[in-house]
C-alpha cells in the first residue's frame, strides 16, 4: 500500500494559507540552543520559534528531544542534576531569565500543561487560585471573579460552579486536565505549553482540549507536543518536525505552516515520517 494514502488531511478552514514569514511577530524563540544530560546531549543547534496568538505544534519520533525543548523554555530543566545548556532563549525578543526570583516571574508568563493531569490535592477553588495568591495577598471575594473567568476559558465553570470547595482530585481525567488549563489562564499567561495534554485522556476528552485550543487561539500562544499528527494538523498554525540527530541528539528538521508542511514539505525526511515511513 503506498505511503501517500497515510498522509493527514489539513483542515482548509483551520490553518491560514500565508507563509511563515507573515505570521505575527515571535514570542518565544531559540537560537542555536544545545543541551546536555551530564555527558548526553539531547537537543542540537535548535532555532526554533512560536508567532503570538497562534498555535505551534511540535512532532517527531519518541526520543527527539521534544519535552527537552518545552521544558527549557520553561526552564524547568534547570532543576535536573547534571543538565546544562547553550545558546538563547527569548521571550519577546529578551534573553529568558535565569536567576531564581526571575525564573518564577518567566513560569508566570509561561504556562505548562503536562502528560498527565497534576491538581493539587485542595479545593477546586484553590487549584485555580493558587497563582493569583503568589502573586499577592488577596481575599477570597478578590479572587471570585478571576476563578471564574479561568474556568469559563477552560470550558469547566457549569461542571464544577455548585462543588467549587470539593476536592479537585475527585473530578474526572478529562477534567482535571482542564482544571489544570484553567489554573494556568487564571494568571493570564502570554504562553502556554503543553506537553501531550491529551496522551492520558479518552476521546471525548481529548475532543474538548482541541476545541479550547481553537477557542482562545488568538489570545494566547500554545506550543504543543504531540504524537497525533492529526490533532497537528487540525489544531495549529506552524508545525516543527524533529528528528534524532547524530549521537541521539534531537534536532529541528524543518518549521513551516502546517499547511505548508504537511502538503508540501521541504525535507525528505519530513515527507517520510508524516506519511508513515517512520517513526
Amino acid at each position: 500500500m503506498s505511503a501517500e494514502l497515510f498522509r493527514v488531511q489539513v483542515p482548509s478552514d483551520m490553518v491560514p494559507a500565508v507563509a511563515i514569514e507573515a505570521l505575527p511577530p515571535t514570542v518565544v524563540e531559540t537560537r542555536d540552543l544545545d543541551t546536555w544530560y551530564r555527558d548526553f546531549q539531547a537537543l542540537r543547534k535548535i532555532n526554533f520559534s512560536a508567532a503570538k496568538g497562534r498555535v505551534t505544534a511540535i512532532i517527531g519520533p519518541s526520543g527527539c528531544g521534544k519535552s527537552t525543548l518545552l521544558r527549557a523554555i520553561n526552564r524547568m530543566n534547570d532543576l535536573v542534576p547534571g543538565y546544562r545548556a547553550s545558546g538563547e532563549i527569548l521571550l519577546d525578543g529578551a534573553p529568558a531569565p535565569t536567576d531564581p526570583a526571575g525564573v518564577i516571574a518567566l513560569r508566570r508568563r509561561v504556562g505548562m500543561l503536562f502528560q498527565r493531569p497534576n491538581p493539587f490535592p485542595m479545593s477546586i477553588f484553590d487549584n485555580v487560585a493558587y497563582g493569583l495568591r503568589l502573586e499577592r495577598r488577596r481575599s477570597k471575594r478578590d479572587l471570585d471573579e478571576p476563578v471564574q473567568r479561568a474556568l469559563l476559558r477552560a470550558g469547566l465553570w457549569d461542571e464544577v460552579k455548585d462543588r467549587l470547595e470539593r476536592s479537585a482530585l475527585g473530578l474526572s481525567g478529562g477534567q482535571q486536565q482542564r482544571l489544570c488549563l484553567a489554573r494556568s489562564l487564571a494568571v493570564e499567561p502570554e504562553v502556554i505549553l503543553m506537553d501531550e495534554p491529551t496522551s492520558s485522556l479518552d476521546p471525548v476528552a481529548t475532543l474538548r482540549v482541541e476545541e479550547l485550543m481553537r477557542d482562545f487561539r488568538d489570545e494566547v500562544t500554545i506550543v504543543i507536543v504531540t504524537h497525533h499528527m492529526q490533532q497537528a494538523a487540525s489544531v495549529s498554525d506552524v508545525t516543527a518536525f524533529m528528528l534524532m540527530g547524530e549521537g541521539r541528539a534531537g534536532e529541528l528538521v524543518e518549521i513551516n505552516t502546517t499547511r505548508e508542511l504537511f502538503n508540501r514539505p521541504q525535507d525528505r525526511r519530513t515527507e517520510d515520517y508524516i506519511t508513515g515511513r517512520f517513526g
